[in-house]
């Protein structure tokens, strides 16, 4: 297999900046010029002006999955490892590496928004056998807040640029689409209604737009090795458009990867 990691503007044009004999999955983009992958349970950096994968040191994290950020302030890294617990545990570390703090109490949690102001985190999370929901929880940890109820499954929660709202993919009756939610709680709104499986929505930095991963109609969960879209939708709600197709899905674009600018983002497509 083969692993891409691909940059897009807003128009589908796409540049490649590795190619990876392995498999890694989706990138951060930092301000100061790289990305940010996981893949074999680490995390990596690869700088744009010299692309290599370098390998950052998460101390004892080392069973990363895909469902990793960097900080609004650029300083700190959020990782969801489970090498030192049953489930899926959320820690924060300093952005070069160094030593990682817990900041969920109960597992499984998979990280996956960092609110603008640096201090709440939006995840899901399985409790007593029931089905994936959101939650939030300060960045220091304590106690959580589950926003969502009325749904089969949840995942992939991102903040909009104001702090104002969250967006998530939401599963019901089959069917997944867009969401979003007031970030302090409230009645969600449905924000996509069409026959495509809609996951893992990112608003961009300037507040203008949604990119999210769109999987054939019917598919079950977020699996890899399928043809996939990514689309581009208002951050208001409002007809989508497709940008590109790639072969992916699980992988390629899980996490928040818009560069700092708002107008091109990072992608994981695979080729066997």
């Amino acid at each position: 297999m083969i692993s891409e990691l691909c940059i897009s503007d807003l128009d589908g044009h796409v540049t490649g900046v590795l190619a990876h004999a392995g498999h890694i999955e989706p990138p951060n983009w930092h301000r100061d010029g790289y990305l940010v992958v996981n893949g074999g349970g680490r995390l990596f950096r690869v700088d744009l002006d010299a692309p290599e994968l370098v390998l950052i040191d998460t101390g004892a994290a080392t069973d990363c999955n895909n469902d990793h950020g960097i900080s609004p302030c650029g300083t700190r890294l959020v990782v969801s490892d489970k090498a030192q617990t049953e489930g899926s545990c959320i820690y924060t570390l300093p952005v070069t590496g160094g030593v990682h703090v817990r900041v969920t109490h109960n597992v499984p949690s998979y990280w996956h928004g960092w609110s603008p102001d640096g201090a709440t985190l939006a995840y899901v999370g399985r409790r007593d056998a029931g089905p994936f929901r959101l939650f939030v929880t300060g960045v220091e940890g304590g106690a959580e807040s589950c926003l969502t109820d009325a749904f089969d499954h949840v995942d992939g929660p991102d903040y909009t640029p104001d702090g104002q709202w969250i967006w998530f993919n939401g599963e019901r009756d089959g069917a997944v689409d867009l969401w979003r939610i007031p970030a302090k709680g409230g009645a969600p709104e449905r924000m996509t209604d069409d026959t495509a499986a809609n996951w893992f929505p990112h608003p961009s930095p300037c507040g203008e737009h949604v990119v999210y991963l769109a999987y054939p109609e019917g598919t079950k969960g977020h699996p890899a090795g399928l043809d996939v879209a990514l689309r581009v939708m208002p951050a208001a709600g409002g007809a989508s458009r497709q940008l590109i197709e790639l072969h992916g899905g699980q992988g390629s674009k899980n996490v928040t990867s818009w560069a700092p600018d708002g107008r091109a983002f990072a992608f994981v497509r695979y080729v066997s």
